[in-house]
């Protein structure tokens, strides 16, 4: 079965810099420590895409068109159809004295924002320190290994996919959909109310669901369940013939 436009796949990938060699994304959790670009609150698995949404680069997301279900495919991504190529008028010579309102010192390496923008500090120098406002990967040559692990087909699966794109340390097993027709009712479970920025993500699921599925009403379902208090146990014969007799 070949991918097609608007199709919704879950692919696997690993991506390296090409002039180096070096991987610096994967979906793969065995790849991600070999390589020691582990992040520990990344969820690992295969990625969801709407082939065409442009959720991936768009020379990546076009290459995605007719590839087939468990096929492993290598996508060379080249500069300019990546993250741009680099502009030397980027590279800035930047007064040390503009770093002093900050906690932290400049040294190679360093990511900063100087006037709202991002930088990489490539040299620090006697009073003045340079500063690349490309982007880290600008100029470079991606290489893609993926494999498209799955097309999801049914309405249900892509809901499910979509609310996981947006919680995915949620148990997907927890949350119960229910869809008729163009009304949707999602009940998170309850240790899902309390994560970080589950409200936002919330309203990105409901737009998610209204644009790709055609969906005019979205519910979320919050129940909160409590244990019910301990009653004391009912008197015993000898305890209520000792209460008779204390009267």
């Amino acid at each position: 079965m070949a991918v097609k436009k608007s199709d919704f796949i879950l692919i696997d990938y690993v991506t390296k810099i090409d002039e180096t060699g070096e991987i610096f994304d994967t979906t793969i959790l065995d790849e991600a420590t070999k390589s020691g670009i582990f992040k520990e609150n990344t969820v690992y698995e295969p990625m969801l895409v709407v082939v065409g949404e442009r959720w991936v680069l768009k020379a990546l997301d076009d290459s995605l068109i007719g590839l087939k279900v468990g096929k492993p495919v290598t996508v060379e991504i080249l500069p300019e159809d990546g993250f741009g190529l680099r502009d030397p008028n980027k590279i800035k010579l930047i007064s040390i004295r503009k770093f002093k309102g900050q906690k932290t010192s400049p040294f190679p390496g360093a990511q900063i924002e100087i006037d709202g923008k991002l930088g990489t500090v490539r040299a620090v120098g006697a009073g003045r320190v340079q500063v690349d406002f490309n982007l880290p990967l600008a100029g470079k040559t991606l290489i893609y290994n993926l494999t498209i692990k799955k097309i999801l087909k049914k309405r249900l699966d892509k809901i499910n996919a979509l609310i996981h794109r947006r919680i995915p340390t949620a148990n997907i097993e927890k949350i119960k959909v229910k869809a008729v027709k163009k009304k949707v009712d999602i009940e998170l479970p309850e240790e899902a109310f309390y994560l970080e920025g589950v409200q936002f993500a919330k309203r990105g699921i409901a737009a998610d669901i209204q644009k790709y599925l055609e969906v005019d009403k979205i519910s979320f379902i919050e129940i909160y369940r409590y244990a019910k208090p301990i009653q004391p146990p009912a008197a015993t014969s000898l305890e209520q013939t000792t209460d008779q007799a204390d009267t």
